[in-house]
């Protein structure tokens, strides 16, 4: 028996919100209704401006891992923070939602933890201003092989790919993963850093990848090709790819096998975590030895449940949504 059924490796972002009206927007300079990598001096000041902010433990990887942890699964989350008032947030919000963390936070660092300012208007729209400070640093150092070898699924966070240090992390936590007879896989996460890397990602999918999921904007970036032909290519180098497109029904190929799942339209609250919820609920049918038809509407079960409320992470208990729809 693995120590671990998931352990996921991501940056260590804390959300901080507050609510906000266009008026602040406009005077703090920020773009509505999007996210936006700014610097640290930037960060600093947005951080200072708001006001009754709210705080909550952030990051793609991050937020699967938590829904993971919703459902029960024994789950470790491997991310960078800094020993500052956010990274110790982040390390007691984990703890305190049963997830490990395994790395504690770096005393002897120049970059402080990584923090995303959430600005929400009266409209319900969320300006996102990221800055990514310690956990963009991950490395093999912070990557334990007793930890990973004791994952029964690995999953990687594409964004980390951007820095060489990110690269050579995720080459051994696979290598470690797979040494210990785990599963190993990665998220995309972003259509340009797949431009940036794509020869990297080709290999790292090729060679020590066993599933990856992507939406079709990432697939088609990964192959420089339409969905239906990039599908094909992965499937053939990769034992498990999986495609979202955005409400259209998601595509996992095994193989020979093709399966689609169906999503059923709804009008989101906020769209975000959507895809990071469906990454939990899929590798939740996944680890479980669930087929792929069942594992894809777990995901697409978990994405509704966030998408009808604001926060990227399950509020609701997603074992019943699954009963509920039948799935178990």
């Amino acid at each position: 028996m693995k120590t671990y059924q998931v352990v996921g490796i991501g940056n260590a972002i804390v959300d901080v919100i507050a609510q906000c009206d266009d008026s602040f927007l406009d005077h703090m300079g920020i773009e509505k209704g999007i996210m936006q990598l700014i610097e640290r001096d930037r960060a600093e000041t947005l951080y200072a401006a708001m006001k009754d902010r709210t705080q909550a433990p952030g990051g793609s990887v991050g937020n699967t891992i938590a829904g993971l942890g919703n459902l029960g699964l024994k789950a470790a989350f491997i991310g960078r923070v800094r020993d500052d008032a956010l990274g110790r947030f982040y390390e007691a919000a984990l703890h305190g939602e049963g997830t490990d963390f395994p790395n504690v936070p770096v005393a002897a660092a120049d970059l402080p933890t990584s923090r995303s300012m959430i600005f929400v208007t009266p409209d319900g729209e969320r300006s996102m201003n990221t800055y990514l400070g310690i956990s963009a640093e991950v490395s093999t150092g912070d990557v334990a092989p007793e930890v990973v070898e004791e994952a029964g699924i690995l999953f990687l966070e594409g964004y980390l790919f951007d820095k060489d240090q990110g690269k050579a992390a995720f080459l051994a936590a696979a290598q470690a993963c797979h040494r210990g007879g785990g599963r190993a896989g990665i998220a995309l996460s972003d259509p340009f850093c797949v431009n940036r890397h794509r020869d990297d990602f080709r290999r790292l999918v090729r060679e020590d990848m066993d599933y990856v999921i992507g939406n079709q904007h990432e697939w088609e970036a990964l192959y420089q090709t339409d969905l239906d032909t990039a599908l094909d290519q992965a499937a053939a180098e990769c034992g498990l790819v999986v495609c979202t497109r955005s409400g259209a029904d998601v595509i996992l190929r095994a193989g020979a096998e093709r399966v689609e799942v169906p999503v059923h339209r709804v009008t989101p609250v906020d769209a975000t975590g959507a895809g990071d919820q469906f990454a939990a609920g899929f590798l939740y049918g996944y680890a479980t030895g669930r087929d792929l038809a069942t594992a894809g509407r777990m995901g697409c079960v978990a994405a509704a449940e966030v998408i009808s409320h604001f926060g990227a992470r399950p509020e609701a208990d997603l074992k019943l949504a699954f009963r509920e729809a039948g799935l178990l």
